[in-house]
């Protein structure tokens, strides 16, 4: 018989448990994370279209927190990227507050955090893993880029051709683990605060206060793991960006 872990019950479960046995219910439960997802792009976007829609010289309190959270996204950034780091701010903006957003809504009553799914997170990571495959390549240039992956040796080093092929598979291995780690750490943490409160939930009355407890700690680890993927994201692009001091080759 099969056994499902304990899950604070969504509207959307609740939605699909009134049309059982129905096409509607199985749309429903098939998509209910997409569904959480574009929930969360639509509050995003609201938020976003009513803190720029009258720009004013003496803010209002959403204008001002949009602009204190734009200025402090540029300088970590571009404290890591350094200058040309300004130009992936929105991208890597984008993920941070969607992946926050989405992190902290299976904290709301009766909604969801679709990063608790695999199938969302990987996406996202995915995403990264294009985007900086891209860079890399508009950077470094085909030819830079495998001289990248293969170490950069020069000399004796170099002419050995086992040693950089060697280095070269390694790396290549890596570029293709990290949008599986980058995915799998995001949904095993959120995923893991969602089954542990949902536990505790069972206990009744007596579990109250270990459910208070751990509900302060999943809405900080919502935020550390939007930060963390943020992070590494932005380090996986100054990890294949062109450094004036380094001497790649040029695919012109």
């Amino acid at each position: 018989m099969e056994q499902h872990l304990p899950e604070f019950p969504n509207f959307i479960q609740l939605l699909a448990e009134h049309f059982r046995g129905t096409p509607v219910e199985v749309f429903l439960l098939t998509w209910e994370n997409v569904i959480f997802s574009l929930i969360i792009v639509g509050i995003v976007s609201g938020i976003a279209y009513a803190a720029a829609r009258k720009p004013a010289w003496v803010p209002g309190r959403l204008q001002a927190a949009v602009e204190l959270f734009a200025g402090t996204l540029d300088e970590f950034v571009c404290g890591i990227l350094g200058p040309k780091g300004r130009k992936y701010i929105p991208f890597i903006g984008t993920l941070f507050i969607y992946i926050l957003f989405m992190n902290l809504f299976g904290l709301v009553p009766f909604m969801k955090s679709a990063t608790a799914s695999w199938s969302t997170t990987l996406g996202l990571a995915l995403c990264v893993f294009v985007y900086v495959q891209y860079t890399a390549l508009k950077e470094l240039g085909f030819l830079g880029y495998m001289d990248h992956l293969m170490g950069q040796f020069r000399g004796g080093l170099a002419l050995t051709i086992v040693i950089p092929l060697m280095v070269f598979v390694l790396h290549l291995i890596s570029e293709l683990i990290k949008p599986i780690s980058l995915s799998l750490r995001l949904r095993s943490n959120i995923w893991g605060d969602d089954l542990l409160l949902a536990v505790l939930a069972g206990f009744g009355l007596k579990g109250i206060p270990l459910l208070f407890i751990n509900t302060l700690l999943a809405l900080l680890t919502s935020i550390v793991q939007a930060v963390v993927f943020a992070l590494l994201s932005t380090i996986y692009f100054a990890l294949v960006m062109k450094h004036e001091e380094e001497p790649y080759l040029q695919d012109k």
